[in-house]
Order: C-alpha cells, then sequence, then structure tokens
C-alpha cells in the first residue's frame, strides 16, 4: 500500500535539486514552465528526462514540436522560476530570450542550455515523462545553480 500524499511530499520536499526552465515552441507560440524533475537518463546515447504535470499549457507545444530545451537556472534567477511557474497565457512578452539552433527560446544568464529533440513519451500518473536527446548544448562555468530546498531557494557553495 503506498504511503498517503502528505508523507510523500513531506519527503521529496527535503530532497535538493537544482531548478529548470523548461522552454518550447510550435507555430510560433511560446511556452515555458519551471521543472526541478529533470535528469540525466542516458550517456550512450545521451538522453535526458523531464517530468511535466499533466495539467501544463505547455504540454501540448511540446508534443507537437517534438522539442524542448531545458535551461538551468543561476543562483540569482530565483526570478524566472518563479514567473515560469505562474499561469500565465504568455509568460515571454516581457522577457529578454534568444532562440537556439533548433528555435527554441533560451534564457540568457543561466548555467547552460540544452536543445533536446524527443525520443519518448511515457505516462507518469498526473506527470508525462519526456526523453529527449541534446542536440545543442552551451555552458557558462563562470555560473552557480540555483538549488530548490524544503520549498525555499538557495545556492551552492563549495
Amino acid at each position: 500500500m503506498p504511503i498517503e500524499s502528505d508523507a510523500f511530499r513531506q519527503v521529496l520536499g527535503r530532497f535538493a535539486s537544482g531548478v529548470t526552465v523548461v522552454t518550447a515552441t510550435h507555430n510560433g507560440v511560446n511556452s515555458g514552465l519551471t521543472v526541478s524533475a529533470f535528469c540525466s537518463l542516458s550517456l550512450n546515447p545521451p538522453y535526458v528526462l523531464i517530468c511535466v504535470d499533466k495539467q501544463s499549457s505547455t504540454n501540448p507545444v511540446i508534443q507537437a514540436s517534438g522539442a524542448f530545451a531545458v535551461n538551468i537556472l543561476a543562483d540569482d534567477q530565483a526570478h524566472l522560476s518563479n514567473h515560469f511557474a505562474r499561469r500565465d497565457d504568455d509568460k515571454f512578452a516581457s522577457l529578454a530570450f534568444h532562440r537556439g539552433a533548433l528555435g527554441l527560446p533560451i534564457l540568457p544568464d543561466t548555467v547552460g542550455h540544452l536543445e533536446c529533440r524527443l525520443v519518448h513519451q511515457l505516462d507518469g500518473g498526473d506527470h508525462f515523462i519526456y526523453i529527449g536527446s541534446p542536440e545543442t548544448s552551451e555552458v557558462d562555468p563562470s555560473k552557480r545553480p540555483l538549488l530548490y530546498f524544503h520549498g525555499q531557494y538557495g545556492a551552492f557553495s563549495e
């Protein structure tokens, strides 16, 4: 018998994670959301995994375009995490970004980003699990990651 959802959330809230913003575009419509459920899945072939709530308006854009970008937020970008966590029709209206090689919205000043082709979509309960094959990447080694722990943002210290 599975544990209760409150106990589940309490334990998972104690797991520190990085913070990303996943972006996608299709037919001129940009979409994005904050995602902490992101990880490397395989080195050969290179795959990453993201989990997106089935209620998210970004799902149809990822599914129709067959691509998504993962923007890894820097420790001074909590405002972007909060911005993309809100439900809003046009999250890009007042936001600076550029197009990556695959035409996906890329946020500036992040730790790094990946542009991925969607290779698999799986059912994950109340989330879709997307597996992507990175086709482009960029990293800024001078940046430090934004972390999320127990409902609060934090920063990495060496």
